[in-house]
């Protein structure tokens, strides 16, 4: 049988494809309990996430195609950060157009300028405080006039 992190890494988020559950950093843990038997604990992004429905199904979904019997338990704490993005995963969203939060970055840091994920200018500014999901602001470059998201720390 296929190592269970190994699978999880098949997970794409919901909302951004581009990325798995894994890179995403809300599988805290996958720890073997039986023979086939493993317990997957997530974090969501928010706490009222809507993906994390799905994200549990397609968890349960992989794992009993790949011969595990699984257990999501969702933790809630410590909250989940962007620290916990992998850097692979940043530069897939900056890739895909969405601008990812520097390491260490904060909540103070939302509305203020962010680098462009298209051509790469500072020159931006908040649209909205909530983009296309509730992880993500909404920002335009003021050089290129692209719309894009900044994806938000906590």
């Amino acid at each position: 049988m296929k190592n269970p992190l190994e699978i999880l890494e098949l997970v794409p988020d919901p909302e951004i494809p581009v990325i798995n559950i894994v890179e995403l950093g809300i599988v805290r843990e996958a720890k073997v309990t039986g023979s086939n038997s493993v317990e997957v604990t997530i974090t969501p992004t928010y706490s009222a996430c809507p993906a994390m429905f799905t994200i549990e199904e397609d968890i349960m979904k992989i794992m009993k195609e790949n011969g595990w019997d699984a257990k999501v338990v969702t933790k809630m704490f410590p909250i989940w950060t962007t620290d916990w993005l992998t850097d692979e995963a940043r530069e897939k969203l900056r890739v895909y157009g969405i601008t990812p939060p520097e390491k260490g970055a904060d909540e103070h840091h939302i509305g203020k300028p962010k680098k462009c994920p298209r051509c790469g200018s500072m020159n931006s500014k908040q649209i909205s405080r909530f983009g296309s999901t509730l992880c993500k602001a909404s920002y335009q470059c003021l050089d290129c006039l692209e719309p894009f998201d900044y994806f938000k720390c906590h």
